[in-house]
């Protein structure tokens, strides 16, 4: 017997939306995924797991973030939630 498949997530175009952000603003800073590891004590491989969508960060982790990459929280995330299920 296979195992079965896992259902479709639906939030994942959400994290996809906020990890893109946080790439773009990053980059636009100049800051390596390492430099803001140092800055947040997020560990790079969270972020990298951030910007591809695989993981979340915790709202203090979101505020770190943004004080590191001189921006504001709203900037990281998107106006509207995308493909987001209705209520």
């Amino acid at each position: 017997m296979q195992p079965q498949p896992l259902p479709p997530d639906p939030l994942l175009p959400r994290r996809l939306a906020v990890g893109t952000r946080i790439r773009e603003a990053r980059l636009r800073a100049n800051c390596t995924q390492e430099r803001l590891d140092d800055l947040t004590g997020i560990d790079r491989k969270t972020i990298s797991r951030v910007e591809n969508g695989h993981t979340t960060l915790t709202i203090d982790q979101l505020l770190d973030v943004a004080d590191a990459l001189g921006v504001s929280p709203r900037d990281l995330l998107p106006e509207r939630p995308p493909s987001a299920p209705p209520e």
